[in-house]
């Protein structure tokens, strides 16, 4: 439960210093915090989301959700990812009008504000360190983007304040939400992995097929199936041409597929005479042609 309550603290943590935030942006005419503000309030808001997200997806699996809950997650992962990218485009434009129209701050409010901001964010980014679910690496995204923005604020400020280029503050921004956007995509891209099906980025089929036809008492391996729930659960489905005992066999197989980091399997064993009603399927389909190549 370690992760649901870190999502807790970051969330309490963030909602009552954009509340500050607010008013410190009003305060300064800083529009780097005005926009932080309103950026701190979307997170504060997706990492709320998060939380219960999180929450549901620690329920254990039952007659309705047969593999747990652990999409929910996934999803919470994934509307704090929008968030991040909606936010990120919305700072970019912001900014971009600040560059040709510069405004006047107060730096020395401005100064004491990032300084706070700082400290809140890269407190609450330490607690949700621990990469355990897309969820939490989604909302210690957040946080860890937080901090470098308010350190961008905080050293913007500093530079301005002696040099008085007001430019300074949507340049900072601008460099960050570019950061932030690439980050927030290379999170969308393992959510969309995750629901098409595709196979866990640390598995390879082949290897897997091959160390198991090396098995003793196994003709072949085919039907194939690899996916993952959550990035860190692996489950997989096959079915088994076996020769001899495939009690014993049953055993070796799991270990085999464990060392390559699947948990779960359901194993199909057939006698190598029996047609396999889906070898069709196979012969269509032979992704073990395709990517052969690739062990030479």
């Amino acid at each position: 439960m370690k992760t649901e309550k870190n999502i807790l603290v970051a969330f309490i943590l963030n909602f009552s210093f954009s509340i500050f935030e607010l008013i410190g942006g009003i305060f300064t005419g800083s529009i780097a915090i005005l926009s932080d503000a309103l950026h701190d309030l979307g997170d504060a808001f997706s990492i709320g989301i998060s939380f219960f997200l999180e929450r549901k997806s620690q329920k254990k699996p039952d007659k309705k959700y047969t593999f747990g809950y652990m999409g929910y997650s996934v999803i919470g992962g994934a509307i704090t990812t929008l968030i991040l990218l909606l936010g990120s485009v919305i700072v970019i434009f912001s900014s971009a009008r600040r560059l040709f129209f510069p405004v006047d701050i107060n730096y020395n409010a401005t100064i004491l504000f990032a300084v706070v901001g700082f400290l809140v964010n890269i407190a609450a980014a330490f607690l949700t360190s621990g990469k355990e679910s897309i969820n939490q690496k989604a909302v210690n995204l957040h946080m860890l983007e937080d901090s470098l923005g308010w350190l961008a604020v905080l050293v913007g400020a500093v530079v301005m304040r002696f040099t008085n280029l007001a430019i300074i503050d949507p340049i900072i921004s601008i460099c960050l939400a570019v950061f932030i956007l690439v980050s927030a995509l290379k999170n969308i891209r393992s959510i969309i992995n995750i629901l098409l099906f595709k196979v866990p980025q640390k598995i390879s089929v082949d290897e897997i097929k091959q160390h198991i036809c090396e098995l003793e008492g196994v003709a072949d391996v085919h039907r194939i199936h690899i996916w993952s729930i959550d990035s860190i659960n692996n489950y997989a489905t096959m079915h088994v041409v076996a020769t001899g005992d495939w009690q014993s066999l049953k055993a070796h197989i799991r270990e085999e597929l464990e060392a390559h980091g699947i948990s779960h399997a359901t194993l199909e064993f057939e006698v190598s005479n029996e047609l396999c009603t889906e070898k069709e399927w196979h012969a269509n389909h032979s992704y073990t042609h395709h990517h052969h190549h690739h062990h030479h």
